[in-house]
């Protein structure tokens, strides 16, 4: 038996990556948000938490297929951006559709979101008193901010994922180089 760890990679640490903590909160937000705010019977509070939970839980599938499929990893890994940008736009129409105010980038309100969402043990007890207490224009402007931090996450996430394969290749490309090595040569 040698040391060597083989060629399938540790991988499926999901929780330690802030994409996949954002997107919890965002999850839990968005249940909470739809039960308060949107009719029992309307689609989009279906498509919502779907949305949500697409998200979640393609960083926590494509982070588990890693060790095997970096493809897969990539993919699914822009699933779940793609997801979080739909439930982005949801957000968004909620507000215009009812005339309610989009919080600007630079806003105090927003700045003050971003702040908070970096915090370091960030999750959603930090949030509960907004989520539960606040108007749906403020729910959904601080949910729209937290989307923003999990979607520029995923992208550099992305962008890592794609350097490291270009650098290190995939499963194919491991398993050559470990079958050379018992070899020796």
């Amino acid at each position: 038996m040698t040391d060597d760890p083989g060629f399938i990679p540790p991988h499926g640490h999901y929780q330690e990556l802030l994409s996949y903590r954002k997107a919890v909160v965002i999850y839990d937000v968005t249940v909470r948000f739809v039960d308060r705010f949107l009719v029992r019977g309307d689609r989009t509070r279906d498509q919502m938490v779907q949305a949500a939970r697409s998200g979640k839980q393609n960083i926590l599938e494509g982070s588990c297929a890693s060790g095997t499929s970096k493809e897969m990893e990539l993919k699914l890994t822009n699933v779940a951006k793609a997801s979080l940008e739909e439930l982005l736009e949801d957000y968004r129409d909620y507000l215009r559709v009812r005339d309610l105010r989009v919080w600007e980038a630079d806003s105090r309100e927003a700045q003050y979101v971003r702040r908070m969402g970096c915090e370091r043990d960030f999750g959603y007890e930090r949030v509960r008193e907004f989520v539960e207490t606040r108007s749906g224009e403020v729910v959904a402007n601080l949910t729209i901010c937290l989307v923003h931090q999990a979607t520029y996450l995923l992208r550099r996430q992305l962008q890592r994922l794609e350097e490291d394969f270009v650098r290190e290749g995939g499963l194919r490309e491991r398993m050559t180089k470990v079958r050379r090595q018992r070899r020796g040569g």
